[in-house]
This record gives C-alpha cells, sequence and structure tokens, in this order.
C-alpha cells in the first residue's frame, strides 16, 4: 500500500472514529435530556393533582370534571391511579377495563416518597403525598411518543451524517494527500532516473523549507559526494588496467620467445611454460576485474544487438581450444527445439563469448576427459545452452555461493584459479536478462544451463 494511501485510510479511520463518538455523546445527551424533560412534566403533573386534591372540597365527585376540563394538558396515554392512606383506589382514569396496579411499588413508596422509572412501558412516576393530613398515593403513567420519535429521528439522522462523513473525509483524505505528496512523488520519480551513469543529474529543488525541499538538497549532496567516489574509481581503473596490462603483455611476450628457444632443460622449460600459465591468468584477472566495473544494467540494453548464439559458441570454443588444445566439444540441438527457431538473441556479442569462454575453461580445467557437451534448445518461451562435463561435482554447501566472486568450491583444490569467473558470467547472463543455474545430474556430472528469455 503506497504511503498516500496509507495516510488517508489512517486520517479516515481516526477522524470517523472521533465523529463516532461525538455522534454517539450527542444521542446519549439527546436521550438523557428527553427523560429528564419527560420526567418534569410528570412532576408538573402529579404537582397538579396534589394541588387539586388539596382544594377539592368532594374529590371523588369532582375529578372526573376536573381532569376532563384538564385534558389538554395529559401527557399522552396518561393513567392516573391514586390511593388513599390505607392504599386503597378511589380514583382511576381508567374507565372501561379492569384496574390492576403493583402494591409493592405503594410499599416501596413508604420508604423513598418518589419513583420515576423509564425501564417499563409505559413510563411511571409515583409519589407519596401528604395532603390536609391525609396520605395519598398517586401513579402516573404515559408513553413520551413525542419525545421516543424524536430520538428515533435524530438517531437515523446522525447513522447517515456519520456514513456521509466518512465517505466524504476519505474523498477528501485521499485528495488532499495526493496534492500534499505530490512533490515526494516527483522526488521518487527524479531519483528512480539516476543511475551510475547519470551522478550528475541533480534533483530539482522547489523554492521552500519544508522537508522534501530538505530531503532534495540532501539527495543532491549525496549525489555529488557519489559522483567523485565513481569517478575516482572509473579513473582508477582505467588507470590501473593500463599500467598493469602493459608490463603484463610485455611479460607474456618475452616468455612466448624465451620458450620457443631450444637451450633449455626439460625442468626449465617446465617452469617457464608454468609462469606463462600464471602470467595468463593474471591478465584474465585484470580484464575481469575490469569487466566488473565497466557494465551497468542501466546503459547495457542500449547496446543489445542480435546475436546467434551457436556462433558465439563456436568463437568461445575456438579461443579456449588455443590454450587448451585437447579440449574436444560435442555441440548438438535438441529435438525439443522448435521448427522456427533462431537461435539468436538480443545481447552483447563480446560479453556473451566470456561467458561461454569461462565455462569452457572451467570443463577443460575441471573435467576428466577434457570433453565437454553443448545442448541447445529454444522454445517459444525461452533459449536453453546446457554446458555439461564429467568430473568432480561441487559439494552440496557450496553449491549456493557458486557464482560470489573469489568462491572456489572443494573441487579446485590444487588447481589455479582466482575465483572471479563465475562471478563474471553471473553478472554479464543477469545483465541479459537471464539466469544461469548449476546442477549435477549424475555423480560426475556438472552441468551450468543458461536460460535467455525471449
Amino acid at each position: 500500500m503506497s504511503l498516500k494511501r496509507k495516510i488517508a485510510l489512517n486520517l479516515s479511520i481516526a477522524f470517523s472514529l472521533l465523529f463516532g463518538i461525538v455522534m454517539v455523546v450527542i444521542y446519549m445527551s439527546f436521550n438523557d435530556f428527553r427523560r429528564d424533560e419527560f420526567k418534569e412534566r410528570f412532576r408538573q403533573r402529579l404537582e397538579f393533582t396534589s394541588h387539586f386534591i388539596s382544594k377539592s372540597k368532594d374529590f371523588e365527585e369532582e375529578a372526573p370534571v376536573f381532569f376532563n376540563e384538564n385534558s389538554d394538558n395529559i401527557l399522552l396515554n396518561e393513567t392516573i391511579l391514586i390511593f388513599n392512606g390505607k392504599k386503597e383506589l378511589i380514583y382511576s382514569t381508567i374507565k372501561d377495563r379492569n384496574v390492576t396496579w403493583d402494591n409493592a411499588l405503594l410499599k416501596e413508596l413508604d420508604q423513598r416518597k418518589t419513583i420515576y422509572t423509564e425501564k417499563t412501558q409505559p413510563e411511571i412516576y409515583a409519589a407519596l403525598k401528604s395532603i390536609n393530613g391525609e396520605n395519598y398515593y398517586i401513579l402516573t403513567s404515559a408513553f413520551d411518543t413525542n419525545g421516543k420519535s424524536k430520538l428515533e429521528y435524530l438517531k437515523y439522522l446522525l447513522i447517515a451524517a456519520y456514513v456521509m462523513s466518512t465517505l466524504l473525509i476519505g474523498f477528501f483524505s485521499y485528495y488532499f494527500m495526493g496534492q500534499f505528496l505530490r512533490p515526494l512523488e516527483d522526488l521518487n520519480k527524479e531519483i528512480s532516473e539516476v543511475t551510475a551513469h547519470k551522478l550528475t543529474t541533480q534533483i530539482p529543488v522547489q523554492p521552500s523549507n519544508d522537508e522534501i525541499s530538505i530531503l532534495a538538497k540532501s539527495f543532491n549532496t549525496m549525489i555529488a559526494r557519489l559522483d567523485d567516489v565513481f569517478q575516482s574509481q572509473r579513473d582508477f581503473t582505467a588507470s590501473a588496467s593500463h599500467e598493469i596490462r602493459t608490463p603484463i603483455t610485455r611479460m607474456a611476450f618475452q616468455l612466448e620467445n624465451l620458450i620457443k628457444l631450444q637451450q633449455h632443460s626439460p625442468e626449465t622449460l617446465s617452469s617457464l611454460k608454468q609462469i606463462q600459465k600464471d602470467v595468463y591468468q593474471l591478465s584474465d584477472l585484470t580484464n575481469s576485474l575490469l569487466i566488473l566495473t565497466k557494465f551497468d544494467k542501466e546503459n547495457i540494453q542500449t547496446l543489445y544487438e542480435e546475436v546467434r548464439i551457436d556462433e558465439v559458441i563456436f568463437e568461445s570454443y575456438e579461443a579456449v581450444e588455443k590454450s587448451y588444445p585437447n579440449l574436444k566439444m560435442d555441440f548438438l540441438i535438441s529435438e525439443n527445439t522448435s521448427e522456427n527457431a533462431l537461435l539468436t538473441i538480443p545481447g552483447i556479442q563480446s560479453l556473451l563469448d566470456i561467458v561461454f569462454i569461462n565455462l569452457f575453461k572451467n570443463a577443460a580445467v575441471y573435467s576428466d576427459n577434457m570433453e565437454v557437451d553443448v545442448l541447445i534448445t529454444e522454445t517459444n518461451t525461452d533459449l536453453t545452452v546446457d554446458v555439461v562435463s564429467s568430473g568432480n561435482i561441487i559439494e552440496e554447501h557450496d553449491r549456493p555461493k557458486l557464482f560470489e566472486a573469489f568462491m572456489r568450491g572443494n573441487n579446485s583444490q590444487n588447481i589455479s584459479g582466482s575465483g572471479l569467473g563465475l562471478r563474471i558470467v553471473k553478472r554479464i547472463v543477469e545483465y541479459h536478462g537471464a539466469e544461469i543455474l548449476y546442477s549435477a545430474p549424475s555423480e560426475k556430472t556438472n552441468q551450468f544451463s543458461v536460460i535467455f528469455k525471449k
């Protein structure tokens, strides 16, 4: 998930939770207000009834007339029960059905004097009043239909407002985060275009002092320092390779001339040939180090051309054959190769030559019989080149590090080498969007498979 979406989501959740809490508080506060208001109306109604009893000369005869005349002030579906001090019903507004009441409530009034409960339907307000020296138990019940309907309306209104506000908050959070983070996205786009060959490119800095501008300035400073380091490395590599390769070339030439002389003893000739091999190895090592620092993935694809892989293999074999004349190659094209196969891949032939030269050299050095089998298989999706030789296989624990620099397997003991060959092969293959795999099909068989994607 992108940073913009994360911030927008977190803001939306935070505001939604806060807004939800506020709405719950509003709902509960209105419910408390409704209950208090209804309770006050109950109390006023009871006081009004008490006042009427205190002024009435004949309560039972005057009550029907009194309540009919004051019907505009009664609560909705109001029921009034009035009991004397002996808890005998002396008046009820219920006329058309049997009257029932809770005696436990009357007994509770003796202690509490006033009782209000909203847990029952209808709600009840009861009080014990002493009027003109006599006790009266007055029970009033009614439905707060108006208040409940307002509360219900408020609930749906708050829910609708919550849903709408959540959607709007989510939309505007995402929109404004996009606006706020756009400079950061632009900075990321500029940074992604910086490569080892474009370190002189400066990131545009906005004329402000915000964190993004400070980050851009810091990045430009870092690029300048890295460019100095890379330039120093390139200069050193170019100078060192030139200075080192020149004396190595002279040494190799002089050794060749010295070996051609027929005046050496067998022991001296053997030593000279060994020195010659060491010089060639040193030359290969120098070239390998130069190749490792010369290319990168960003600029190599601009140099691609169509390369026939079979031509690369034969040219590589011929180059290795000069140093290892006893090496034999068996070249085959698999029966699984499609009929319209062209055996071509996009790449750089000089680099691909190095791949197979190294693989053939390994086959010559580490094989038991100086033979290498090459099998090409081309399908509609990839082109695979298997280089197979017989000899001691690489141990299982050495295989994960096989393509690391200066890594040499257990089977390379007592055999000279730099440990850079397969590392260079791995890098060149990756630069061509391909992969190289090692396997041991049998106990004495080494196989390297180079797989090029189409």
